[in-house]
C-alpha cells in the first residue's frame, strides 16, 4: 500500500496523533532541513517521523556517520519506517518521553532536531521544554507548522512556548509547494 493511503488511513483512525494526510513535499522537506548543520558526526532527532520523507533525507545528508533517532507514536508507521531504514534507530514512542528515549539509547544531548509533530503532542505535554532541554546549546530545533492555521489559538500557544524555551525563534519563509502550504519555525539558543 503507498504511503499517501496509509497516511490518510492513519490519520482517519487517530487524527490528532497523526499530523497530516499528505506527505511532506520535496519544499518542505528541504525548508526543514536548511536551518541544520549535517556534516560530520551529529546527533539527529526526528520527532514524528511519519511516511519517512524527512528521514530518508537526512539519512541522505548524514551519509553513514553519526546517530539518528526517528520517534514515530504511531505503530504501523513507525514498523514501515523502520522496515525502510535500517539504518536509523526507530523508536515507537510518545514525545513526551523524549528525555528517556534518549537515555536508552545512550544520547545526551542532540545536535538537530526536527519535529513534525502535530498540536495535540504540544497540548499534552511540555514538547518545547522536552526539546530545548534535550537539545546542545549549539543545537537548532526546526518544527513544521500549517500556514493559514497559525493564527488559531494552539498555533499561536505553541509559538509562545517556543520563545520561552529558546533564545532565537524565527519562521521560514512561506513554503507553497507543499500541501497544505507550511512553515517551519527554527530554534536555536535552547534556554
Amino acid at each position: 500500500m503507498g504511503d499517501g493511503r496509509v497516511l490518510f488511513q492513519e490519520f482517519l483512525r487517530a487524527p490528532t496523533r497523526v499530523a497530516t494526510v499528505t506527505a511532506s513535499s520535496d519544499a518542505l522537506v528541504t525548508a526543514m532541513l536548511a536551518p541544520h548543520r549535517l556534516d560530520g558526526p551529529r546527533v539527529v532527532v526526528e520527532l514524528g517521523a511519519g511516511t519517512g520523507r524527512v528521514t530518508g533525507a537526512l539519512q541522505g545528508h548524514l551519509r553513514g556517520t553519526g546517530r539518528h533517532i526517528a520517534v514515530e507514536i504511531n505503530p504501523v508507521l513507525a514498523e514501515r519506517l523502520a522496515d525502510r531504514h535500517p539504518g536509523v534507530t526507530v523508536v515507537r514512542a510518545d514525545a513526551a518521553r523524549l528525555p528517556a528515549v534518549l537515555g536508552e539509547h545512550g544520547v545526551d544531548r542532540a545536535d538537530a532536531i526536527v519535529s513534525l509533530l502535530p498540536w495535540a503532542a504540544y497540548a499534552a505535554a511540555p514538547v518545547p521544554r522536552l526539546v530545548a532541554d534535550a537539545l546542545a546549546p549549539s543545537g537548532t530545533f526546526t518544527q513544521a507548522t500549517l500556514r493559514g492555521f497559525h493564527l488559531l489559538a494552539p498555533a499561536r500557544r505553541q509559538a509562545e512556548d517556543l520563545r520561552a524555551a529558546f533564545g532565537s525563534l524565527t519562521a521560514s519563509p512561506t513554503v507553497w509547494r507543499n500541501l497544505p502550504p507550511a512553515r517551519v519555525l527554527i530554534g536555536r539558543e535552547p534556554h
